[in-house]
């Protein structure tokens, strides 16, 4: 029978999409299910940007397109992030990739090797530390803790930092925890850094322009002494409510554009070029449907840490940004995993356990409230159901 080599056995997965086939299928089945697990907008794209996509369709754009984006669109990026920072971004720097994890795989695949170390967070998005392992690097938490809002103490992540460590992964405003890291840590960091000019930092702001409380997003793209070794990952997705458009962009190097791009023409060729045209109407269209969501957001992430803190046994610290929150569960005496699953199987609420996010989850659930309102209070009701704790 044949096997594939012992790298895939390293290579995991992610559980929220595990999390989902198991609730549609309690769907198809004729459950009601409030699923709370996956991170994905529960709005529609907003009407321009579709209308640009079909505009696409008729003005023919049906053929392959430059591997590394659409001109306009790279130009547009540009210009956004220049406009948002107040920074330079060269367009020649953006590469534009379906959906935003080719640009983490891109990343760890170029620094990842046996006898290199990659710093990452955990609790953290899974596939940081899956495609760390599979490279045959050693993955190192960069430990975030709910006493600290899951931010990250610089000193400590400072003194991980050795002659074997080729990456740093940071993630702000975070998944799963909604954690969002202060400016002044972030500065800090970057102080520190400058005793190790050979580490390249890896900056996952995916959820940029979802921010809660006046919190302003502090982009990695504004300190000019690590531009020369920076990757920052955005995107589509989360903003604009296209997950299945499958639109994202990095960020690179001058350096190391060329590797990256070299990997783009090596996996995938090139974006879908519709697609493309979609996320240029979107950057260049009215950014009045990013405001209502966030807004909707804001109101739901109040209701369900709210909801959440009023459980037994459960205790939910109030998220900065992205669209989950990660309560604390250890006070109902069970396992994340375990609870996970009883949630779901018998009250009908997916979430997903904490050590799908790594192992210092344990004693926590991620509840995404990209949902409806109703949708939240009824499954704080069925949670309360339970009598957990």
């Amino acid at each position: 029978m044949p096997h594939p080599t012992a790298a895939f056995d390293r290579l995991g997965t992610e559980t929220a999409f595990e999390v989902l086939a198991r609730a549609n299928q309690l769907a198809a089945e004729g459950r009601d299910i409030i699923n709370l697990g996956i991170g994905q907008p529960d709005f529609r794209t907003p009407d321009h940007i579709v209308e640009a996509a079909k505009q696409a369709l008729d003005d023919g754009q049906h053929g392959y397109t430059p591997s590394a984006g659409i001109p306009a669109l790279r130009a547009a990026v540009a210009k956004d992030l220049s406009d948002r920072y107040d920074v330079e971004v060269d367009a020649g720097s953006v590469l534009i990739t379906p959906g935003a994890k080719p640009i983490m795989y891109f990343a760890i695949l170029l620094f990842g090797e046996p006898g290199a170390e990659i710093l990452y967070p955990n609790p953290g998005f899974p596939i940081y530390e899956s495609v760390i392992k599979f490279t045959g690097a050693t993955p190192v938490p960069i430990e975030l803790h709910e006493s600290a809002g899951f931010s990250f103490d610089p000193e400590q992540v400072l003194a991980s930092v050795n002659e074997r460590t080729r990456l740093l992964i940071l993630n702000s405003p975070a998944n799963p925890t909604g954690g969002v890291v202060p400016a002044d840590q972030i500065e800090r960091l970057i102080e520190g850094l400058a005793d190790y000019p050979d580490v390249t930092i890896l900056s996952d702001e995916i959820y940029s322009r979802i921010l809660y409380g006046g919190r302003e997003h502090v982009s990695l793209l504004r300190y000019a002494q690590i531009r020369d070794r920076l990757i920052v990952i955005d995107g589509w997705s989360k903003t604009f409510a296209m997950t299945g458009w499958r639109m994202g962009y990095g960020v690179w190097p001058a350096d190391l554009f060329p590797h990256a791009e070299r990997l783009a023409v090596n996996s995938y060729s090139c974006v879908n070029a519709v697609a493309q045209y979609a996320g240029l109407a979107a950057l260049e269209g009215p950014q009045d449907d990013v405001g209502r969501m966030v807004r909707a957001f804001d109101e739901r992430r109040q209701i369900i840490v709210e909801g959440l803190n009023s459980l037994p046994g459960f205790r939910c610290a109030d998220p900065g940004g992205a669209f989950y929150v990660f309560p604390n569960i250890e006070g109902t005496g069970m396992e994340a995993k375990a609870l996970q699953v009883k949630m779901l199987e018998e009250a009908g609420v997916a979430t997903v356990a904490g050590t799908s996010f790594g192992h210092l989850g344990e004693g926590y659930l991620r509840f995404s409230y990209a949902a409806s309102r109703q949708e939240i209070l009824d499954a704080i009701e069925r949670i309360r159901a339970l009598k957990l704790g």
